[in-house]
């Protein structure tokens, strides 16, 4: 059994799900993907879980009563995993407290913005059409809240005057694939300590 488990969400096609596969063959770290859950049982995500022999929880939230219902058997699926991180990437619903309660300070969300900026759907183009000269990728801690949990990291991007919305989404996607993987591992370490807002990053051991 590894000794650090995950689960990854993911509601489309999965880039971010596949640049956490990669970095984890390259690193060849102690840590694996035990689940991906998804909501969309047509994803691409999904092809690329099968792919990489990981194990997938898909369902169709129309067929069950309430948010609760189905994260109630998406609890009992970690639970069997014993997932010690939830990783969600890209994963496009919001989270009640039946997920939240029993997995609070081990939940994890990207975010292409420097939150609190430009929370929610399409945070690039509404920092795009802001014409703000700086955004960036937010990785949190997950709450109640629409990306409003405790930050762990932050990355910068600038906007330069010639970038169409297609360069910083590209820009933006190549930050988000290497810090969120960079938080894991850091997770995965023990170095993230969390209390109440403030979020301290321990540095690395040196052997």
């Amino acid at each position: 059994m590894s000794s650090f488990r995950i689960a990854v969400f993911a509601s489309g096609s999965g880039s971010n799900f596949q640049a956490i596969i990669d970095h984890i063959q390259e690193k060849k770290l102690d840590l694996s993907i035990e689940l991906l859950v998804c909501d969309k049982p047509g994803a691409k995500v999904i092809e690329r879980a099968e792919i990489a022999n990981i194990p997938v929880f898909a369902f169709r939230p129309k067929e069950y009563v309430s948010r609760e219902a189905y994260e109630q058997e998406i609890v009992k699926e970690l639970q069997k995993k014993q997932i010690d991180l939830i990783v969600l990437a890209g994963y496009m619903r919001l989270v009640t407290d039946t997920l939240v309660k029993p997995y609070y300070g081990k939940m994890i969300n990207i975010h292409p913005s420097l939150l609190p900026s430009f929370p929610g759907l399409d945070a690039i183009g509404q920092a795009y059409e802001y014409g703000v000269k700086v955004t960036g990728v937010t990785v949190h801690f997950v709450d109640n809240g629409m990306d409003t949990g405790p930050i762990i990291n932050q990355e910068s991007v600038i906007i330069e005057e010639s970038d169409t919305l297609e360069q910083l989404e590209n820009n933006i996607h190549k930050v988000e694939h290497r810090i969120y993987s960079e938080v894991i591992d850091w997770i995965a370490e023990g170095r993230v300590q969390l209390q109440d807002r403030k979020v301290n990053v321990l540095p690395q051991k040196v052997n």
